[in-house]
């Protein structure tokens, strides 16, 4: 599809958000009487500054009028806004209801639909998104002569074999589209994405319907004024899933699992389940031994055992979803190179975990960042190393202006399984870090917990491999928050830092 002015009103007259077309000196519904209105654009965007000529300019979010200065001189050929601009710009304005909306359907039809041309698989839940969809990138790829996309949290592949670091959870949808024609013209025939509560509270997936989608759990999370105002909210958001896919693959059991299931059969989508020793789940695993590092994967019947790299009974179960999600697109999961193809894989900043050869001291770093996540972690550490009698160190900051129930709730997870919180700067954005860990050290009430602030992440990350090796026991290292992050978030910028992972890796050399 070539889209054109008189294309784009159709689209968006079909979608019932089209309200009116304005140019300086007339209003109309008629696009076609608007001069070069069957002139296919040449370009899209979002970003004022990006304005070519025949761009299609989409104003959304907080827009203001003065970002469309130099618009006209530019090139800008028409603007997509919840507003009237024409006292700035002499371009024919398609005044809509949701801007977010109108991109999303518009990008599509920009680039000619690419999801069409896709197996679109899409996760979503509290935990465990990243490591399943790329557990499902590994098992499709495996499968299909790495014919898989995946867009996550941590990095994006559209050719099946080379990763690029990326922005967001969820690409923002004019992004996605373009990297999903990016996929198609590389020959890719799936994609795996992250799907996050923000993606269907901005309609960054709008107009989407997923071949394949996975719930895989939920706890209150991302609850603040300028994400989610309440739990409810942020449920509702992820529940969205449920009615834009084909086939749900839901965990059980789990938190709100009957109202989940309840969506999808309003919606008439069939479920498969999937849990860890769940007899009643469709896929499962059940821990061989008592050590839990080998499981016994079934579905139907036995699909073979199964060592993962990426340790924790969680991520057996994220396996479990991954070979649903699989099965439903096509994938023989009895083939087994299907079981296989998860066994190596290992996400940089996710469950790593390292020795210190100088010491009687194990590190783990990991994205954990809200309350059940920290509880999952602490859970590993228990069984893994509770018989050795380990002195646990966190270190951990929090995310700012966003998340604010974290900050509490990670400390909650943790002052009664850990000997030390060290709180330091995480992606503290606007807020200040220091006032952030003010407040997390100020909601440790046991009192036999030993809790400082270190603001200044990578000496913080020294100090307590220094005070372990000085230690005469054994320590557990937990460096949560950042992963394998070569950034920091402050003042809407990406700060250079060393990473976590880099830094244990240097100082355990």
């Amino acid at each position: 599809m070539t889209l054109t002015l008189q294309s784009a009103a159709a689209l968006l007259s079909e979608h019932d958000l089209l309200r009116e077309i304005i140019t300086p000196d007339r209003w109309t519904d008629f696009a076609s009487t608007i001069p070069d209105s069957d002139v296919p654009f040449a370009h899209i965007t979002y970003d004022s500054k990006q304005i070519k000529p025949r761009t299609l300019m989409c104003c959304k979010g907080n827009f203001k009028a003065e970002y469309l200065a130099g618009g006209d001189e530019a090139g800008m050929a028409a603007y997509v806004a919840e507003h009237d601009y024409s006292d700035v710009t002499h371009a024919p304005g398609l005044i809509v209801d949701d801007a977010t909306k109108a991109l999303s359907l518009l990008s599509q039809a920009f680039y000619d639909y690419p999801e069409r041309e896709l197996k679109l698989i899409g996760v979503t839940g509290t935990k465990g998104k990243t490591t399943t969809s790329y557990f499902t990138h590994a098992i499709i790829n495996a499968m299909s002569g790495n014919k898989c996309a995946l867009f996550s949290s941590v990095d994006n592949c559209v050719d099946g074999v080379h990763y690029v670091e990326s922005d967001l959870t969820t690409p923002e949808s004019l992004d996605a589209a373009r990297m999903m024609r990016e996929a198609v013209d590389n020959g890719m025939r799936y994609l795996v994405m992250e799907v996050s509560s923000q993606a269907y509270k901005v309609n960054r997936v709008y107009g989407l319907t997923f071949d394949a989608a996975a719930f895989l759990n939920i706890s209150p999370d991302h609850i603040s004024p300028i994400e989610h105002p309440s739990f409810e909210d942020y449920l509702y958001c992820k529940r969205q899933i449920v009615r834009n896919t084909r086939a749900l693959v839901l965990g059980v059991p789990g938190d709100y699992t009957d109202l989940v299931a309840e969506d999808a059969t309003i919606a008439h989508v069939p479920v498969t389940t999937f849990s860890i020793d769940e007899a009643v789940a469709d896929v499962t695993a059940q821990p061989v031994d008592d050590t839990h590092t080998t499981f016994a994967f079934t579905e139907g019947q036995p699909l073979g055992e199964l060592s993962l790299a990426i340790e924790g009974d969680f991520n057996y179960a994220n396996a479990c979803a991954a070979l649903a999600l699989a099965q439903i697109v096509g994938i023989d999961i009895h083939d087994p190179r299907a079981l296989a193809s998860m066994a190596h894989v290992r996400i940089s900043g996710r469950m790593e975990e390292s020795t210190d050869p100088h010491s009687n001291t194990v590190a783990i770093v990991d994205y954990a960042h809200n309350y059940a996540s920290v509880n999952a972690l602490l859970d590993f550490v228990t069984r893994k190393y509770g018989a050795r009698h380990p002195r646990i160190t966190l270190l951990t900051g929090s995310a700012g202006d966003k998340a604010l129930d974290r900050r509490r709730e990670i400390v909650e997870a943790a002052q009664d399984r850990v000997q030390r919180f060290v709180f330091t700067t995480e992606d503290t954005n606007e807020e200040d870090p220091m006032a952030i860990a003010e407040e997390m050290l100020g909601d440790v009430t046991n009192p036999d917990v030993d809790a400082s602030i270190i603001i200044d992440r990578p000496t913080a990350v020294e100090d307590i491999v220094a005070e372990a090796r000085d230690h005469d026991g054994f320590d557990v290292l937990l460096l949560i928050g950042k992963g394998d992050e070569r950034w920091i978030k402050m003042h809407n910028k990406h700060v250079p830092y060393e990473g976590d992972s880099a830094i244990i890796r240097r100082l355990f050399s």
